[in-house]
Parts: structure tokens; sequence; C-alpha cells
């Protein structure tokens, strides 16, 4: 199986703001989900409430005493990161739900990378 090929729609995931370990371990992670691998808790969860194929990627940053969520989808030949930020309640905010969403529209309606 062809690796997926990764495609970040919004977000950044580099160092600041996450620490050095913290982009590390996110590389890590999204790199065994292109490979293939169903990645599931404590690391990712399904974000439904955002949409199908939908998942939120869980990386605790102990050096910036940080909660990073990168929120992704995987599609069948991409790895689509639709946002990527720093928890700091337990419920995902509302506008980062319309965010992401609104990406997936945009996506989905035709503007897919080359």
């Amino acid at each position: 199986m062809e690796p997926l090929t990764l495609t970040v729609l919004g977000g950044a995931i580099k160092s600041p703001p996450l620490s050095f370990k913290a982009r590390v371990r996110v590389g890590e992670l999204l790199r065994r989900i292109q490979s293939g691998d169903n990645i599931g808790m404590p690391h990712s969860r399904p974000m439904p409430s955002i949409g199908e194929r939908v998942h939120e990627l869980r990386v605790r940053d102990p050096d910036a005493n940080a909660n990073w969520r990168v929120i992704y989808r995987v599609d069948a030949d991409f790895l689509l990161v639709l946002d990527v930020f720093p928890k700091k309640t337990p419920k995902t905010p509302k506008q980062v739900i319309e965010r992401c969403q609104s990406r997936m529209r945009l996506y989905d309606a035709g503007s897919r990378p080359s």
C-alpha cells in the first residue's frame, strides 16, 4: 500500500509554538497514520461532530505545559490536516469545529491539491 499524501489545510506543526519533542511526536503519529496504522486512544479519537473520517490527534507537550490537538481526516489518497491548536478546555471550541468543517467543504468542492 502506498502511503497517504499529507496535506495541511490549516494550522502549522512547527516549533514554536510546539516544543521540539511535541513536534517530533506529532510527526511520528502522522507517519503511522499515513502508513495505514489505525491509532486509537489515548493518541487519537474520532470527531463525528466535525465530520466522517475526522479524528483528533492528542499530544501532551510537557515542555510547553500544553495539550496540542491536530484535527485530521483520512481519505483514500490523502491525510488532511484540518487544524492544529492548543487544547485548553475539555470541549473542542465551536470556532475550531466550524473552521474544520469549512476547510473540508472547500476541499471537497474541488480545491484539492495537485
